[in-house]
């Protein structure tokens, strides 16, 4: 056994602080997190700057790999027997038609590009895999909601279930043809028995397993169960070479079928499921190998192209269910782009397989997928972002970037406790004197008329760090106010945005203020309030909008002390 490289420890808190600078900067940018960590990964890896050797990225795949289990546990709690038969009613012609479309044009297209037909077939099986992770996360990511979400995590474990049984029977069916292999079809046939069986079996045990032992053990013990029971899963797994793919999705099936505890697991996974994905996507960055995306030449090119063909033309021109679902047949293709781990397995596996029988057509594909991945894995979340966020499936806090955070708030309040840490009180030096609304009103600020368009407040929203609107007539006098808690949470529908006015999501200020009042009396009323914001208004009828006191501000005053024994605060 190797002893690791100490240095490893350093490449992960690498990895992890760069994956948490840039996760911010991604949503300035209105990327999914998922891109800006894999970006960060390429950066950050052997094909960019070479900071993280590829030794190091072997020794953390462990944690990919536990990473991975865990998201496709959850995916497999999705599917209870009830919504599993409802879901399978509606998507198995979709399914259909995405996946015979899909291999068909890879299969031809690349076979027309001069590929071998033997490596022509096995592409096709590998472009019907969808990487879960991938997709899944960001879905979680959007807290994304509808039919278009429904049917990706269904045809997301189809994809890949179908991917692996079809490659196994063509790689068996194309070595028995050709002589490569010493064993009969029936072994071969045999063997994938016993390979999936074994895999599903221990899927089972485990989900059993979980549910009968989750409500026995103490409630801050239950995310220790939970990782063991996975963990020892996957070790098991690795040590009788069974696709972990399988298992995990028949313990999320097991787990959602035999227990009423199934949502409060996966609570409980999610506690360390956010930090383990954070380190897959840097870490699966971080091993992405751009030289071999020029090595693919016109056939990866090719097999990029045909296979999101394929995927968006299979769903576009399938049977639609019953009841269609326009968003679903738009936008339900581009959401199964992204590409990974089933298909770099495969591809492995490949090489493995022609490398014993001293062909090298394996490792010709295997490079094909390596180089087409660095494509799908950037792309696909772009365009999971996009169908779910056009399709109206995301809360506006997901689609509309919206910053509360102040820096230089943030490091005057540091300084601040830094002073007091070492016997100094910031504020002893300053005078407190009654001070008056007027001299705390901010006039610069951001508001919105009566007759704005939803897409101009959204544009509002999307350039301010507050969280309450004031919505003025055109007089300027105070008709309301937009709480952006309020907005929030309902689901954003971009065809809906010039319809919709500023007026119709307004509701009743609450509270206001006149500038000759005490400032006292601002922080009596932030103090039965959650706005951040209270309006200042003219005495004169109607009132006029002067500006907005800000809660923060008022809170800077109470903790130096100005306000005094302020009634409520």
């Amino acid at each position: 056994m190797s002893i690791p490289d100490p240095n490893a420890m350093w490449t992960l808190g690498l990895l992890m602080g760069v994956a948490l600078a840039v996760g911010g900067l991604g949503r300035l940018l209105h990327l999914p997190k998922v891109t800006t960590y894999l970006l960060a990964g390429v950066a950050l890896g052997p094909s960019v700057l070479g900071w993280v050797p590829r030794a190091h990225i072997e020794q953390l795949e462990p944690l990919t790999q536990l990473a991975m289990a865990l998201v496709l546990f959850h995916l497999g709690c999705h599917f209870p027997m009830a919504r599993l038969r409802r879901i399978l009613s509606r998507v198995l012609r979709l399914s259909i038609g995405e996946l015979v479309a899909t291999f068909v044009l890879v299969t031809v297209g690349v076979w027309l590009l001069g590929q071998r037909w033997d490596g022509a077939l096995l592409l096709g099986a590998m472009a019907l895999a969808t990487a879960p992770a991938t997709t899944i996360l960001v879905l979680k990511e959007m807290e994304s909601e509808g039919p278009l979400t429904e049917y990706t995590h269904a045809l997301v474990a189809i994809n890949n279930l179908v991917s692996i049984v079809l490659f196994e029977l063509l790689l068996a069916a194309i070595f028995f043809l050709d002589d490569k292999s010493g064993a009969s079809i029936a072994v071969e046939m045999a063997d994938l028995v016993r390979v999936f069986a074994g895999s599903l079996a221990l899927g089972l045990l485990g989900g059993l397993l979980a549910s009968f032992c989750y409500p026995l053990i103490a409630e801050n013990r239950r995310l220790v169960l939970v990782v063991a029971l996975v963990a020892a899963l996957l070790g098991a797994c690795e040590m009788l070479h069974l696709p972990y793919l399988l298992t995990f999705l028949a313990m999320g099936a097991m787990v959602a079928n035999t227990t009423y505890h199934g949502r409060q697991m996966n609570s409980e996974m999610d506690r360390i499921t956010g930090l383990l994905s954070v380190l897959f996507f840097v870490i699966h960055g971080a091993a992405l190998h751009l030289p071999a995306l020029v090595e693919a030449g016109m056939i990866g090119l090719g097999y990029i192209v045909l296979r999101m063909l394929g995927k968006y033309l299979g769903i576009f021109f399938a049977p639609q269910p019953a009841r269609p679902d326009p968003a679903v047949r738009r936008w339900l293709g581009t959401m199964l782009v992204s590409q990974a781990g089933a298909a770099i397995a495969l591809s492995a596996i490949a090489v493995d397989r022609y490398g014993l029988a001293g062909d090298t057509l394996g490792t010709k594909l295997q490079t094909i997928i390596l180089g087409t991945v660095v494509v799908f894995e950037i792309v696909g979340p772009l365009l999971i972002r996009a169908a779910v966020i056009r399709s109206g499936e995301v809360p506006l806090a997901q689609a509309v970037p919206h910053g509360e955070f102040d820096l230089a708030d943030q490091l005057r309040t540091v300084w601040n406790r830094l002073l007091l840490a070492l016997g100094r009180n910031p504020w002893e030096d300053r005078q407190t004197a009654d001070l008056t609304i007027n001299e705390l009103v901010r006039k610069r600020v951001n508001v919105v008329s009566q007759s704005a368009t939803f897409d101009e407040v959204i544009d509002i929203i999307e350039h301010s760090r507050d969280s309450t609107y004031p919505v003025v007539g055109g007089s300027g006098e105070l008709i309301g106010v937009i709480r952006y808690r309020e907005l929030s949470n309902v689901l954003f529908d971009p065809s809906l945005g010039a319809l919709v006015r500023a007026a119709d999501v307004t509701t009743p200020p609450g509270a206001t203020l006149f500038s000759d009042e005490s400032a006292s009396r601002a922080c009596t009323l932030f103090a039965h309030t959650r706005d951040d914001c209270i309006p200042v208004v003219s005495r004169d009828e109607p009132r006029q909008l002067l500006g907005i006191v800000r809660r923060r501000d008022v809170l800077r005053l109470l903790i130096r002390g100005r306000l005094g024994d302020t009634p409520g605060a």
